[in-house]
């Protein structure tokens, strides 16, 4: 963490608690870090103006029915900027990147509707002059990211002890389908609490409550539902780049069909890694690697990676700039509020 100026170890310490109970108070959370209330309060708010973590309650699109893609965009050259922030300021596009050194943007997209998703991915695109190719693979299961999980580079900043003071149980994450069999329909009410937890995921019940015109009690056991069901989950989104890893790759396996819930398993396991998914087409295994250096991303990908137990190849796309993560503009290596 030293080669981030502005990034403490109590810095590293709450953002690590965040991740265990995102919704914690202040209070709660100082007395596990031994601070003051109001330090942690402080502190939770520099890192925040900073642009170096974010809280929000991210909808899972696949527990109300919808699929998620990833896409691959083989563009012009001078094209791919524009093209990025284009995509990056749909509400159905969550994940934005620049690749292969300027000439690729990767998305990850979920579209409300079979016919919002046939739109972008069958018309919109292939009729933009400066897009040469396109692979659309669909997401069949998530290992790492997003419902239930978080990234694991942080790991050991705080004591099992300290965990469980928050509210960790240590039970192991177990990946389930990206797309729910048993959709649940939103209501109005609902919608609009969720709009206010997207804005900040610590929001007060009672600011939940008044968004959607129920009582904090009626607030309360709606996001308790919806947390239990995963059909929201409260995400800490971290600027990687600020905390010092600053080799991003994203990363295409193909795996032998047999051997790819092990190596999706064994990769959700690992700290440098902070997405991993099953998906469709000649790549059947993708991730998303955070390095502090190309050396240690090479490290990964030949000692680590190249290891994995049927694995017949390996493309690694270094990203050359992260334009928007879980619904968050990037500016350099910061979040955008």
């Amino acid at each position: 963490m030293a080669e981030s100026v502005s990034v403490q170890p109590d810095d590293v310490r709450l953002i690590r608690a965040l991740q265990v109970a995102p919704r914690a108070s202040f209070a709660s959370i100082a007395a596990v870090l031994g601070a003051t209330e109001a330090a942690v309060g402080r502190r939770y708010r520099r890192l925040r103006a900073e642009g170096i973590i974010r809280v929000a309650g991210i909808v899972d699109p696949g527990m109300l029915g919808q699929s998620k893609w990833l896409v691959r965009l083989r563009c012009r050259p001078g094209a791919v900027e524009t093209i990025a922030d284009a995509l990056a300021k749909r509400d159905d596009v969550n994940w934005v990147a620049l690749c292969a050194a300027g000439s690729e943007v990767t998305f990850a997209v979920r579209s409300w509707t079979r016919e919002q998703r046939d739109d972008l991915l069958g018309r919109q695109l292939p009729r933009t002059a400066a897009v040469l190719d396109i692979h659309a693979a669909a997401m069949l299961r998530q290992f790492l990211g997003g419902r239930g999980h978080y990234w694991a580079a942080l790991d050991g900043t705080l004591t099992p002890a300290q965990e469980a003071a928050l509210g960790a149980d240590g039970a192991p994450f177990t990946e389930s389908p990206v797309v729910g069999r048993d959709p649940v329909r939103l209501t109005p009410e609902d919608e609009r609490l969720l709009a206010v937890l997207a804005e900040d995921g610590r929001a007060a019940l009672v600011d939940l409550a008044e968004a959607a015109g129920l009582t904090p009690g009626r607030a309360s056991r709606r996001l308790e539902s919806f947390l239990r069901r995963r059909v929201v989950h409260i995400d800490v989104e971290i600027a990687a780049g600020a905390l010092g890893y600053r080799a991003g790759a994203n990363l295409w396996l193909r795996v032998h069909p047999s051997a790819v819930k092990e190596a999706g398993r064994t990769l959700a396991q690992w700290p440098d890694i902070a997405f991993a998914a099953a998906v469709s087409g000649p790549h059947n295994l993708h991730a998303v690697a955070h390095c502090r250096d190309l050396d240690e991303l090479f490290e990964l990908t030949s000692d680590r990676v190249g290891a994995l137990p049927g694995l017949q190849s390996l493309e690694v796309s270094p990203l050359l700039r992260h334009v928007k993560q879980a619904g968050t503009r990037l500016a350099g290596d910061r979040l955008v509020a």
